[in-house]
């Protein structure tokens, strides 16, 4: 199964004209990029803060940001940082998470990713296992922190406040009206130190001598087990990465880009396709300041900072969607979107790409690769359904899922395993889950798909979400696609629970586009998939719900959270006929 030849590589054919399947990669490590950057392009502005109001948006030239990083990276070292020590940042996506986390790399750290609404035991897991001596928080969320401190190896914790970077008049008029009640203050703890602090004083003479293989990231991840875990991410993974994208989108130029930061920088796609790419090309960064993702907010901003790029994931883009006056916001500066995270919805691209103009495609990747392995051509071939073909240097090859030793044939369906330079080392602290991942060089994905005759991979499910109704298996995703195609339902997710009858039945959750009778619709949806789909595939039980659980970040379905709710329901109601 080692033997690769280009006959086994048919997607190199559908490459874009200027793809290089074998693109040369930086020797350098991530932070190389922002030297690179700052010295080709010092005055172009890095990052924008959009905040409440346009007078106090905040701008950052690429000179700013790498002297700014610079000084983070000093204060580290004086403070004791060692080469291989780890920092924790907790932050959403505004310029201190870049500063912090540039600066880190600078001065032979490893940036810990934490989601900043982690809390309790989800956060004291992380921090003591990976075992940070620093960490990088915001102020209105230390106090969760607060309570695992104790219990961990943390020596001093920088906090920063919303406002310190905002301009000097907003800052001083954010701080005396609101500061305080949004909890944007710094404790008054002996371990607490100012983030401002950390970016005075001298700039780093020079930057800690960091090899390829060294460790950059620890991405925490349910993986493809369930259980968190630190995916080791090395200068070299994140490098290839963010390379393979450079050359992906084909048209990219340097100095001339802006790409709209949604997705969050603790998420290792925002980390790679928004904020290390956007320095890589030194491109404008626009972080926009809300709650979360809020859609008119971030089409405001769009239609103000013109984007050119624009990553996201289908619940991102099927909001902007939905705005009732979207048409007022012009968007047709964006020109390229890759989605990521769950299938994209043909409804949910062909509308999006008639708003603004932009192309639309589906991609694929995971925590352990950095992330991406897969897109579809930007403005090449591309097939509906598919998450298209591997990016260059990356192998991908379908295998069968009960062992994993036997390489399938085209459309035939099985386990999906990796090999690339993004792959990661392995988990940290965690020898038995890196080797039941990571085998002979491949990464065992834990996703079931297949390949077509072209080299377009096409993902059918999680292997761990495959449903078993009377020996017969089901992929919720594909009954999801039909339900998708029904022009009452906004959102649905598929799981399958446990059947006194059939072992496993399957149920949906629908969350509908207006209101009406659900019983009706029920109904409705249920003929609706009996037309479409073989008997044993048509769910069992419909719920019209009001909302879809899903990830913090990049949204995606909480199979699990439905599964645990419908597996509760089950054991009290009886099943629906269809």
């Amino acid at each position: 199964m080692d033997a690769v030849g280009v006959a086994s590589r048919p997607w190199h054919r559908f490459y874009e004209p200027g793809v290089s399947t074998t693109p040369d990669v930086p020797a350098f490590p991530v932070h190389g990029f922002l030297r690179q950057s700052a010295q080709r392009h010092p005055a172009v502005t890095a990052m924008i803060l959009v905040s409440t109001h346009p007078a106090f948006d905040r701008r950052f030239t690429y000179a700013h940001l790498d002297a700014l990083s610079d000084r983070f990276a000093a204060n580290l070292l004086r403070r004791g940082l060692q080469k291989g020590d780890r920092v924790a940042i907790s932050l959403n996506n505004i310029p201190q998470y870049v500063i912090a986390a540039y600066g880190i790399w600078k001065a032979g750290g490893v940036v810990v990713q934490v989601n900043p609404l982690y809390r309790g035991n989800d956060l004291g897991f992380i921090l003591k296992d990976s075992a940070p001596r620093f960490a990088v928080v915001l102020a209105r969320f230390y106090n969760q922190f607060a309570e695992v401190l104790p219990h961990t190896a943390i020596e001093a914790v920088i906090v920063t406040r919303i406002h310190d970077f905002f301009p000097p008049l907003f800052r001083f008029l954010y701080g005396l009206t609101r500061a305080k009640k949004e909890g944007d203050v710094l404790p008054p703890e002996p371990k607490v130190i100012g983030y401002l602090e950390m970016v005075r004083g001298p700039r780093l003479s020079r930057a800690v001598e960091v090899a390829q293989d060294d460790l950059a990231v620890l991405q925490y991840t349910g993986g493809t087990t369930g259980l968190a875990k630190g995916a080791m991410l090395s200068h070299r993974n994140l490098v290839s990465n963010i390379t393979q994208m450079r050359v992906w989108l084909t048209d990219l130029k340097e100095g001339e880009e802006r790409i709209l930061s949604v997705a969050p920088f603790f998420h290792v796609y925002g980390l790679t396709v928004c904020m290390n790419l956007s320095v890589a090309v030194a491109a404008t960064n626009i972080m926009v300041l809300m709650p979360g993702f809020v859609a008119r907010t971030t089409a405001e901003a769009a239609a103000k900072y013109r984007p050119t790029i624009f990553p996201g994931a289908p619940p991102i883009y099927l909001a902007i969607n939905q705005l009732k006056d979207v048409e007022k916001y012009d968007l047709r500066s964006i020109r390229a979107c890759v989605s990521g995270s769950s299938s994209l919805p043909v409804e949910v691209q062909k509308r999006f790409e008639e708003l603004t103009g932009a192309r639309l495609v589906e991609g694929y990747g995971l925590s352990e690769a950095s992330p991406v392995t897969h897109a579809n051509p930007i403005y090449g071939a591309r097939k509906v359904g598919s998450i298209g073909v591997p990016v260059p240097l990356t192998d991908a090859r379908i295998v069968d899922s009960e062992r994993g030793e036997r390489e399938l044939g085209p459309n035939e369906v099985g386990e999906m395993i990796i090999r690339g330079p993004q792959v990661m080392q392995g988990y940290w602290n965690n020898p038995r889950e890196t080797a039941g991942v990571l085998r002979n060089d491949w990464l065992f994905t834990g996703d079931i798909a297949r390949m077509d005759e072209d080299g377009f991979f096409f993902i059918e499910d999680r292997k761990k979400d495959m449903v078993n109704i009377g020996g017969l298996k089901v992929f919720p995703r594909e009954v999801e696609e039909v339900l998708y195609q029904h022009p009452k339902v906004r959102e649905a997710a598929v799981v399958g629970v446990s059947s006194r009858v059939r072992g496993e039945m399957l149920v949906a959750h629908v969350v509908p586009q207006d209101g009406g009778d659900p019983r009706a619709l029920k109904r409705e949806l249920r003929d609706f998939c009996a037309a479409r789909l073989a008997p044993y595939k048509v769910p069992r039980r419909f719920e019209i719900v009001q909302e879809i659980p899903k990830t913090v970040g990049i949204p995606k379905a909480l199979r699990r959270v439905i599964r645990e709710q419908e597996q509760a329901r089950g054991e009290a109601e009886p099943e629906e006929e269809g």
